[in-house]
């Protein structure tokens, strides 16, 4: 069973700057939750029961935000504030929380490797928060249903236009199941003429614990940075290793059409905004 989940959140969070100077990329919300707690709402779902947040300079909001706000709690409660008070109190009871920092963004590998003395001798999954997913049953969830079917590493895919391959990992393997692949090898950003196929690998994966292994004699690549995408090719050529397609709605919101498109996704999920805000997007684009 996946007990724990990694949330690697050190970076800086440049493609948003200035808004990202002072706060966390992290914390900037979706209509009026940040995304990280879309993404620990998403491994709670998924029946995981412990948080390690890989943090750096400039994210105690983070820490902040899954933690008691016991002013902000007598506010409310002072002001009859009910709703909010228990909505507010939920947040700190998510989950069970565990910080480590990662002094330098040294890359994603790294970031991975800094966790190894809490999450230990066991499975574990890797979290990216820069990718939101809405989806019936959770992705993580998804990527944990086939780990307990085959006991071996698995990772997120999305099909993705020939004209975007560059920018995202990329797997070659074998399809054994509609949805299932068998990887064989992994390739980082690759030309459209180079890419070995379209199923690019999306901010979900559960890791066996050799990955620290990998991890720690994988060479740092541009920039001084260690890329797990590397440790990862090194165990598929050892090791079975699965790729999912998974179902639900993918938004990068690493980047800020994807951040919009988000935006809009849940505002119209939500019934107190969706018939207002349907008539001002109607006024404003049609």
């Amino acid at each position: 069973m996946i007990k724990k989940a990694v949330f690697p959140v050190a970076g800086w969070g440049t493609r948003f700057l200035p808004a990202t100077k002072a706060s966390p990329k992290e914390m900037l919300p979706l209509v009026d939750k940040p995304l990280i707690q879309y993404t620990v709402e998403e491994a709670v779902a998924s029946g995981i029961e412990m948080a390690v947040f890989v943090t750096g300079r400039g994210k105690r909001a983070i820490e902040d935000h899954f933690d008691r706000s016991w002013e902000l709690e007598y506010v409310l409660e002072k002001q009859g504030k009910t709703e909010q008070l228990e909505e507010i109190r939920a947040i700190s009871n998510l989950i069970e929380v565990a910080y480590i920092r990662q002094k330098m963004p040294l890359g994603l590998g790294h970031a991975v490797l800094r966790a190894k003395s809490i999450v230990g001798k066991e499975p574990f999954a890797v979290i990216l928060g820069d990718d939101i997913i809405d989806a019936p049953t959770p992705c993580i969830k998804q990527l944990i249903d086939v780990f307990e079917r085959f006991n071996s590493p698995v990772i997120a895919l999305k099909r993705v236009p020939e004209e975007e391959v560059s920018k995202y990992g990329i797997i070659k393997g074998q399809e054994i199941e509609e949805g299932l692949f068998l990887i064989e090898d992994m390739v980082e950003k690759p030309s459209p003429e180079e890419a070995p196929s379209n199923f690019a690998i999306i901010g979900r994966y559960i890791l066996t614990p050799d990955v620290f292994d990998k991890l720690e004699k994988t060479p740092p690549g541009k920039g001084g940075e260690i890329q797990l995408t590397d440790a990862l090719r090194a165990m598929a050529k050892e090791k079975s290793f699965y790729g999912v397609v998974f179902e639900g709605e993918h938004f990068d919101c690493g980047n800020k059409l994807g951040y919009l498109m988000a935006t809009v996704h849940f505002a119209l999920k939500r019934e107190d905004l969706k018939l207002d805000f349907i008539q001002y997007l109607r006024r404003v684009v049609l």
